[in-house]
């Protein structure tokens, strides 16, 4: 199959494995056009745009600006699909993360880059992008449009550095430094392991951009007390935990891994007890905000991360079965539960697992 370098929205989830995704995406893309004019246009200003008359507000401040939900669509999960962002937001995304971008275009790996899994999926896309020149030129033509964070990637302090300068000038909320990709070699969990080398990403990112910088750690870090600390003393402005974890899935008629990288990173339900885990002790090792990713299908989902201390949560996988309905299904499921529960701001029960 041919690479789409520009992140389409079957990038990572391949038609092979979520068909019925694909479809639904032509048909509804189709349908958002005949739509357009009676649509408002998403703000950066993420004021609160649901009529809902609950009297809970699910609008969180992160890192200086202010989401209109906790709720944002994961790195990777649908590209640098720009037409579509404003489509997400409008279902309840409070901000998008872009699929991580490197200095050079990148094809990425072979088919099959992706498989399901009893609770989730394993996927080895090889970080596939247009290189930061081609997406600068997408973020100055749809500037202003979405709330976007966007993802980077390289294999030293220094390139992320050059590669911060070159995208810093557009506009965009913030960095997430992609720290803990699990299958691509010199790049990823490959030097984001080490919490030393962590931390001089971070600072290197940090001496060029005025932006919020967030580090995005691996799922298998030992000492995670550690790492967070590091990175906090470095400046990083937030962490995001965690990215997916490094597994295989082998044919036993071929007697071979799927994959053709032969390893991938799982995700989906099976990881959530790990994310939640490390975002609990990251909670209670740094001052700076937590962002809860790994196996997030619904509102209880979500709202166990909160509780272990995240400020926001990012969704991934489940967007294969609820696709962009995902995120108003979680914030009408939180709403509800801050509404029973007496909470009158999500704010309330961040970290409330804690003693």
């Amino acid at each position: 199959m041919r690479k789409n370098l520009k992140g389409s929205a079957n990038e990572t989830f391949k038609p092979s494995v979520l068909k019925s995704l694909v479809k639904s995406l032509t048909k509804r893309r189709l349908n958002g056009r005949m739509e357009k004019k009676r649509r408002s246009k998403p703000s950066l200003s993420l004021e609160r745009s649901d009529s809902a008359s609950d009297t809970s507000s699910i609008d969180v401040d992160l890192c200086g600006f202010r989401l209109r939900s906790p709720t944002m669509i994961a790195s990777g999960v649908l590209g640098i699909s720009f037409d579509l962002f404003p489509r997400i937001i409008g279902n309840g995304a409070g901000a998008i993360v872009s699929k991580s971008i490197g200095l050079e275009p990148r094809e990425g790996y072979e088919n099959p880059t992706m498989t399901a899994t009893d609770a989730g999926y394993l996927n080895a896309i090889g970080l596939a992008n247009p290189g930061a020149g081609e997406f600068s030129h997408d973020l100055e033509k749809h500037k202003d449009k979405v709330p976007l964070i966007v993802s980077i990637f390289s294999d030293s302090a220094e390139n992320f550095a050059k590669l911060a300068s070159k995208l810093e000038p557009h506009d965009f909320l913030a960095f997430e430094l992609n720290l803990s990709c699990p299958h691509v070699k010199e790049v990823g969990s490959e030097i984001g392991s080490d919490p030393g080398e962590a931390a001089s990403v971070v600072r290197a990112v940090k001496s060029v951009a005025r932006k919020p910088v967030f580090a995005k750690m691996p799922a298998t870090i030992l000492n995670v007390p550690e790492w967070a600390r590091a990175v906090e003393l470095a400046g990083a402005d937030a962490i995001v935990a965690i990215n997916t974890i490094r597994a295989m899935k082998i044919d036993i008629e071929s007697r071979k891994p799927i994959l053709s990288n032969k390893i991938g990173g799982l995700s989906g339900s099976a990881i959530r007890p790990v994310g939640v885990r490390c975002v609990y002790e990251i909670f209670e090792s740094v001052k700076i905000p937590v962002i809860g990713v790994g196996g997030i299908a619904n509102s209880d989902d979500a709202i166990e991360y909160l509780l272990a201390g995240a400020r926001a949560v990012q969704i991934g996988s489940a967007m294969s079965s609820g696709y962009l309905q995902t995120f108003r299904k979680v914030n009408e499921g939180l709403r509800d539960y801050l509404n029973g529960h007496g909470f009158s701001r999500v704010e309330e029960i961040i970290g409330l697992a804690h003693d």
